[in-house]
């Protein structure tokens, strides 16, 4: 069976957390799985949160890569528009390298107005600097001297992994999946619909269908003894999470698979937070035919011991069954 991790470190007053704490928590889960074979540890990027969202998720994965060695680590996403494009493409090479070539890197064009207001940065420039940033980062992953904004730059020193990290877009909407097959690796949808609309421009440009879309429906997973118990301790920050993106991307209008909920029952019963035993869990992953699970074991901001917990049911009662 194979698992993934991947953390936001939201970190509201609700969890009584310090976020030094939540980070130390993040780099030994990171660890823990790497022993166990996971196969992806995720990370994101939002800025002026209140509650601490993480704004720089390369020195995080940094920290990682230097506690691991075999798992592979995302960005996803990191916010393009917000980078000056060469020292993204340092900082990169630089993670690339500590993490031996370990590292994907998902470009987002972004949409919390307030974090464009931070930076200074017009929304109407956003898709202006994503094309940059990515022709930007594939030149400097070369290794060779090539032209930026008028001058020959060259950026040292070389990527571990020949080319450097892989460069997908992420996104939601019809433009940014045509964007994404002109210019980068591939694409990652915030919502599986939008995948279509990136498998015909693929084909267009005359190069293999891609096939349906790879991304699932966006649910969290967390493992408890008892649902009633795990579930009453964990869905105020399953609230909190949905919540907070819900504001955030209705704000600007924007296809969302998160979307704000007035109380815990009806979270439930939306069925995008789950709360299963690890016989459940077994269960429906034995009738898979591609067992595969993503914790996000702080999820909204649960307290590092819970998601402990939760992470050590997969350990001792889930995964055995896989063997």
């Amino acid at each position: 069976m194979l698992f993934a991790l991947r953390f936001d470190f939201r970190n509201p007053d609700l969890a009584g957390t310090s976020m030094a704490d939540r980070y130390s928590a993040a780099l030994d889960m990171a660890e823990w799985a790497d022993q166990l074979g996971c196969v992806t540890i995720a990370v994101s990027e939002h800025h002026t949160s209140p509650d601490g969202y993480l704004p720089s998720p390369i020195p995080m994965l940094a920290a990682m890569a230097a506690r691991t060695k075999n798992v592979r680590f995302m960005v996803a996403a990191l916010i393009a528009p917000f980078y000056d494009p060469l020292r993204l493409a340092e900082d990169m090479i630089v993670l690339d390298n500590i993490s031996k070539g370990r590292v994907d890197l998902v470009l987002g064009a972004g949409y919390v107005r307030e974090e464009f207001d931070m930076f200074g940065v017009p929304m109407n420039e956003r898709a202006k600097r994503v094309t940059e940033t990515v022709r930007t980062l594939k030149a400097a992953f070369s290794g060779e001297s090539f032209e930026y904004r008028g001058r020959t730059v060259r950026v040292t020193p070389a990527p571990y992994r020949p080319g450097g990290p892989s460069l997908v877009l992420g996104g939601s909407s019809e433009a940014a999946a045509r964007r994404a097959a002109r210019i980068a690796d591939g694409f990652i949808p915030s919502l599986p619909e939008v995948w279509d609309f990136y498998r015909d421009e693929v084909q267009k440009l005359g190069r293999p269908d891609p096939g349906p879309s790879p991304i699932r429906a966006n649910t969290v997973v967390a493992l408890a003894e008892d649902v009633e118990d795990g579930w009453k301790q964990m869905s105020p920050y399953f609230l909190h999470e949905t919540n907070a993106y819900g504001e955030w991307q209705a704000q600007s209008n924007l296809a969302s698979p998160y979307h704000t909920s007035p109380g815990a029952d009806q979270l439930r019963a939306s069925g995008q937070y789950r709360v299963l035993t690890p016989e459940q869990l077994v269960i429906e992953q034995k009738e898979s035919s591609f067992p595969f699970v993503q914790f996000h074991p702080m999820c909204g901001g649960i307290p590092p011991e819970t998601a402990w917990s939760s992470l050590r049911l997969f350990e001792r009662e889930v995964l055995p069954k896989f063997a």
